[in-house]
């Protein structure tokens, strides 16, 4: 049918780490949880109101599948682009529906927009090793720490003078 749009934009919150699973053909797909959220100000009793949805998000791109399985934890801010699928089977004699956003082709987006940790490597408290100190591909990080780190503690100058520095450089 021509004229038609199937296209979803989400900005939210991973709700658990993605699994990462192979299909039967060699292909990978990886699946998740997007919690998206409003909040509100009750106009008759001036309380906060929030209300959460979850989406399923399931990813075909290999490429993609690659990036979620080493960088996107839970707890982290993702947007995404994709389009909207219902699966239906049956279990037990009962048919089952599921609505879904599916990421493939070259329409597929994501993009981390917190700089929350990613790899499987933690420290002892949990924390993951963020992507730039690890070595090998990707953007590196600032020397330093991040400007919220050392905001406040002495060495400001020195790091807004190795930021501009490191600023200039082309990344590839």
């Amino acid at each position: 049918m021509a004229g038609s749009l199937n296209k979803v934009m989400l900005i939210g919150h991973v709700g658990q780490d993605p699994e990462i699973n192979k299909l039967n053909n060699g292909g990978i797909v990886a699946n998740f949880s997007l919690a998206t959220s409003e909040s509100w100000k009750d106009k008759n009793t001036g309380e906060k109101k929030e209300r959460t949805e979850w989406h399923r998000i399931v990813v075909f791109s290999e490429g993609l599948c690659g990036v979620i399985e080493q960088y996107v934890r839970k707890g982290q801010k993702l947007y995404i682009e994709g389009e909207l699928q219902t699966r239906k089977w049956e279990k037990d004699g009962i048919e089952r529906y599921s609505t879904e956003i599916v990421l493939t082709g070259f329409d597929a987006k994501l993009l981390m927009l917190d700089r929350a940790s990613g790899g499987g490597d933690r420290d002892p408290n949990g924390n993951a090793d963020r992507p730039g100190n690890k070595t090998g591909g990707g953007y590196a990080e600032k020397s330093g720490g991040t400007a919220r780190q050392q905001s406040g503690q002495g060495g400001g100058q020195q790091q807004r003078q190795q930021s501009r520095q490191l600023d200039d450089e082309i990344p590839f």
